[in-house]
């Protein structure tokens, strides 16, 4: 096997087409014109030409029954030369179904611009496998139709890690973030902003020398389904790995998260990692939020690993605003100088 994500894909440019897939559930069909602001915000803000993969707009029934056409989706827009990125519509929690269908062969020889986040850890995963870096963020129902326009930290992440060939360089948190829901069957809603607030940045837990180490992760959740597939990376792939970790607005029970670090320790993944970064979850109260790093941390300790770099409340997953992370790049963790950096280009 390749090493994991190895692999740079080429950069986007403005003038590019990407192709929309529904890898798992089909929102592009219940929520028609949500996915036509998505599609016309990421023209607008990116300089893209956005188009459907052939079922990306089927109805969840449909995908259900098809996670063969789901995969073959996915093979269609890395085989077309036309194509030169993808990008999930939504999440799910069905992309497991795919794995038995996916070519990773393909996948490697076409290397491209992958992004998505939740269940699209899955791809992500089959990506790793392939030895091709994705990338964990932006999708079309969430990020990119965002109501009032596209959030400028979202924009600016994804034109950072995914148009520019330069390293990604520094991370910074989200000026501000929101937790207020919209109906997103509401049309007149589409346009109105939602209320933001300021941001009161990370956390840096524990942690005190520097680490460097390429970046692995997804939504726990979506990792659980995985462990034990073709797709679950090897374990020296965790080998001084940061890994980035974050839960579902499912809001998993705390015993439940405790349960799922607890099984990686028995695998011996937090023995091997450099520094575990977490995102913020959505929808869960400041105090539940408190209680879930604590309890993170309690399990370091447990694991031996109580001088880990441990940083919680990151803007990466089911948050808003989301980034972009680069999945296999280079990630210096500085718990001195609080800082995050990937420190090399995650597209060529």
């Amino acid at each position: 096997m390749a090493a994991f994500a190895s692999t740079l894909p080429p950069a986007l440019r403005p003038g590019d087409t990407v192709a929309v897939v529904s890898l798992s559930a089909g929102g592009a069909a219940a929520l028609p014109h949500r996915y036509a602001t998505g599609k016309r915000q990421l023209a607008e803000t990116f300089g893209l030409r956005v188009i459907d993969a052939p079922h990306a707009d089927r109805d969840s029934d449909w995908l259900r029954a098809n996670p063969r056409a789901r995969a073959d989706d996915l093979h269609w827009a890395l085989e077309n030369p036309d194509v030169h990125g993808i990008i999930s519509a939504v999440g799910g929690y069905d992309s497991i179904r795919i794995v038995p269908f996916l070519d990773f062969d393909l996948i490697a020889a076409h290397p491209k611009v992958f992004t998505g986040y939740s269940d699209t850890t899955i791809t992500h995963l089959a990506f790793g496998k392939a030895g091709v870096g994705s990338f964990y963020g932006m999708a079309v129902l969430s990020t990119a139709a965002e109501n009032g326009g596209i959030a400028e930290f979202s924009a600016d992440s994804f034109t950072a890690t995914v148009m520019s060939t330069a390293p990604v360089g520094d991370l910074a948190a989200a000026p501000e973030w929101t937790e207020e829901l919209l109906d997103w069957s509401d049309q007149r809603l589409q346009s109105r902003r939602r209320r933001w607030v300021p941001n009161y940045g990370w956390l840096w837990l524990q942690g005190g020398e520097p680490v460097q180490g390429p970046l692995i992760g997804g939504c726990l959740e979506v990792l659980a389904m995985a462990l034990g597939t073709e797709i679950w990376p090897e374990l020296s792939a965790f080998e001084g790995a940061v890994l980035h970790l974050e839960i579902s607005n499912e809001r998993p029970p705390l015993t439940q998260v405790v349960a799922w670090l607890r099984n990686f320790a028995a695998l011996g993944i937090l023995q091997r990692i450099s520094a575990l970064l977490f995102s913020r979850p959505e929808a869960l109260p400041l105090r539940d939020t408190l209680a879930l790093y604590e309890a993170i941390g309690e399990e370091l300790v447990l694991s031996g690993r109580p001088d880990l770099p441990f940083v919680a409340n990151l803007d990466y997953g089911h948050s808003s605003p989301m980034g972009v992370l680069p999945l296999g790049r280079q990630m210096l963790v500085d718990p001195r100088q609080r800082r995050l950096s990937i420190t090399e280009p995650a597209v060529r």
